[in-house]
């Protein structure tokens, strides 16, 4: 399992890319850079933490991962 730092900075790095695609889209639908500027702050926001939440919760399921990378994660989980 990744940690949460990990989780943390892959959530970040994200949702600066969507702030920035966001704010274009909304000032070309809206003509303001405020108003397009406002509605990219609030769903970076939302999508910030619905994804770093997403983010924990997939990485706490064992379904779909290799026995490799359980095994890794067991020894890793003993200290070994």
């Amino acid at each position: 399992m990744e940690t949460r730092s990990r989780s943390l900075a892959k959530a970040a790095s994200w949702q600066a890319l969507g702030l920035v695609t966001m704010s274009l889209l909304g000032f070309l639908f809206t003509g303001s850079l405020t108003t397009g500027g406002g509605l990219a702050l609030a769903s970076c926001l939302l999508g910030f933490f619905t994804y770093l939440a997403h983010e924990r919760l997939w990485a706490g399921i064992g379904w779909g991962w290799s026995s490799a990378v359980r095994a890794t994660a067991a020894q890793g989980d003993r200290g070994g």
